[in-house]
């Protein structure tokens, strides 16, 4: 009955360790799969983005140079050549204050959405990890549950089978005893 009993808390214990073993080891791998699809699509976006702001950036410089162009072409109709060279050194200032304001723009832009995409990923790495060390912890207590209840009835049941076999036993010797003296 001891020996019974020893074996089955043995082997009940390697079930506890393999089975939290196996459901640490799901967890990490559902956790580095869930962590790695969420950067991947997060910087799918912020290179989409990035790419959208850059031909709109594109776009209008070319629209700011064109309108710039027809203005100066214009002004030199309209005005002697003096004053053609005069607007076309202003032009020339004007287009690179615009194209030093775009490229301002653009930078900043840049780095806004960087820190933004920064930001978002870290709370939803902080958040996922909370949300996966939760599971973790619910999902050992059930199992340790359910162990703990199998090895409770299997106890019993072996109990109550052991006390079932030895009182049969008695019996059958007595039976087989009392046979022999009659």
């Amino acid at each position: 009955m001891v020996v019974v009993v020893f074996v089955v808390v043995v082997i009940v214990v390697v079930v506890i360790v393999v089975v939290n073993i196996v459901v640490v080891v799901v967890v990490v791998v559902v956790a580095v799969v869930v962590v790695v699809v969420v950067i991947v699509v997060v910087v799918v976006v912020v290179v989409v983005v990035v790419d959208v702001v850059i031909v709109v950036v594109i776009v209008v410089v070319v629209i700011v140079v064109v309108v710039i162009v027809f203005v100066v072409v214009d002004f030199v109709v309209v005005v002697v050549v003096v004053v053609v060279l005069v607007a076309v050194v202003v032009v020339v200032v004007v287009v690179v204050v615009v194209v030093v304001v775009v490229i301002v723009v653009v930078v900043v832009v840049i780095v806004v959405m960087v820190v933004i995409v920064v930001v978002f990923v870290v709370a939803v790495v902080v958040f996922v990890g909370v949300i996966f060390v939760v599971v973790v912890i619910v999902v050992v207590v059930l199992v340790n549950v359910v162990v703990v209840v199998l090895v409770v009835v299997v106890v019993v049941v072996v109990a109550s089978l052991s006390s079932l076999f030895s009182s049969l036993l008695s019996s059958v010797l007595s039976s087989l005893l009392s046979s022999l003296f009659s």
